[in-house]
């Protein structure tokens, strides 16, 4: 969160318009993809964080089924990657690999790839020691049904077969969405402490303690945080100084704000996302992202129309101002980013296989005009090498 006075926030915001002298304008982007068309797979291309283009043409396409998620190691050696794969797709059980990064010239070679417990996986995450992969499996069918599946990871960054595997029982308010458990995201709170998974399924956050001390079973569980019945939590984001945690609810399009405090998601509060005049089943909340200073909150919505809400944070209250409503071009709005430079936003819209790159007003923190548009199959994530996710 943000600094008490107003003099620390006013100089802050103004160092967060521009590019530090200190930080490189020369990154690498990852666009990872679904593959049932002509995509194949994870695409590796040159970024220019000053201007914020991206490069005429990949600088390396790496083979990968479905990649549905990407994710760095902390010191970006490593990077993994959940496969969607599931009955009828290129494999019938989902997966998860992992790949290297080499330091000099950012180029990625595979390590391995092993089952994920599950299938469809949707996102992971890595416990702080990166000693676990935590990979959250969708599932679209009943069964098997959703699943939380816990990966040992080699210190060589091999993975390894499910060491635990966690299921929930559904809340079939949404006889066609939940009739089983779908684990949609699998997020660490700040202090390293506990694991939650957001179940669409269930209209549950279930949460975890981690024990880095328990061997290859680390996880104990340790509650669950009900959600409106039929709203369908999809994903959950701790805000920088750990104090708050947001959820997207895709069900319902719907964003719950939470305090948070050991273990504990408390006091929701309840945000619509639905425009005015509009039919909110037409409607469905997705992907969110705080900026780098955590002064702007983002959420993506699907429908008709693709949109990026964009809140400002109060430090003093925790409470959110809507101050804009940005609509997007193109289809199926599958997940965005802030460049590394936050003077860039970036859109991966998988129904219209682009990527946008919009511009940014880190001041005032609103979005703006599209500056490059980048064709590319169903893109599914966006991952900077060289900057922080």
């Amino acid at each position: 969160m943000l600094k008490p006075t107003a003099l620390l926030l006013s100089i802050s915001s103004l160092c967060a318009c521009t590019t530090s002298p200190t930080m490189p304008n020369q990154y690498d982007l990852l666009i990872g993809s679904y593959t049932q068309g002509t995509s194949q797979g994870i695409y590796r291309y040159h970024y220019d964080n000053q201007t914020g283009r991206i490069g005429e043409q990949p600088e390396q396409v790496i083979s990968a089924a479905n990649p549905s998620f990407l994710l760095l190691s902390a010191d970006q050696s490593r990077l993994f990657s959940v496969n969607e794969n599931g009955p009828g797709q290129a494999a019938n059980i989902g997966q998860a690999s992992s790949f290297s990064i080499d330091a000099n010239n950012r180029s990625i070679k595979p390590i391995n790839r092993v089952d994920s417990g599950g299938d469809e996986p949707t996102h992971a995450s890595l416990s702080a020691d990166e000693r676990f992969l935590f990979v959250a499996n969708y599932a679209v069918n009943p069964n098997p049904g959703g699943s939380l599946s816990v990966l040992p990871v080699g210190a060589d960054g091999e993975l390894h077969a499910p060491s635990q595997r966690f299921s929930h029982p559904p809340s079939r308010v949404n006889k066609e969405r939940q009739a089983s458990s779908h684990v949609h995201s699998v997020i660490m709170s700040n202090d390293h402490q506990y694991l939650f998974a957001s179940d669409l399924g269930a209209d549950q956050v279930f949460s975890y303690r981690y024990n880095p001390q328990a061997g290859s079973t680390p996880l104990t569980p340790a509650g669950s945080t009900a959600l409106p019945p039929g709203s369908g939590p999809r994903h959950l984001l701790f805000s920088n100084d750990g104090k708050q945690a947001y959820l997207t609810l895709e069900l319902s399009n719907q964003l719950a704000v939470f305090d948070y405090e050991q273990g504990k998601l408390l006091n929701p509060h309840i945000i619509d996302l639905d425009q005015a005049n509009t039919e909110p089943a037409s409607y469905a909340a997705g992907a969110l992202h705080t900026s780098a200073d955590g002064r702007f909150l983002y959420v993506a919505t699907r429908g008709p129309v693709s949109q990026i809400l964009v809140f400002k944070t109060n430090p003093a209250d925790a409470q959110l101002a809507l101050i804009q409503r940005h609509m997007i071009e193109g289809k199926e709005l599958r997940e965005f980013s802030l460049d590394p430079s936050g003077n860039h936003l970036l859109v991966a819209n998988q129904g219209s296989n682009e990527v946008l790159v919009i511009t940014r007003d880190a001041l005032s923190g609103k979005l703006g005009k599209v500056q490059q548009r980048v064709s590319i199959g169903n893109p599914s994530d966006l991952v900077f090498i060289g900057a922080d996710r």
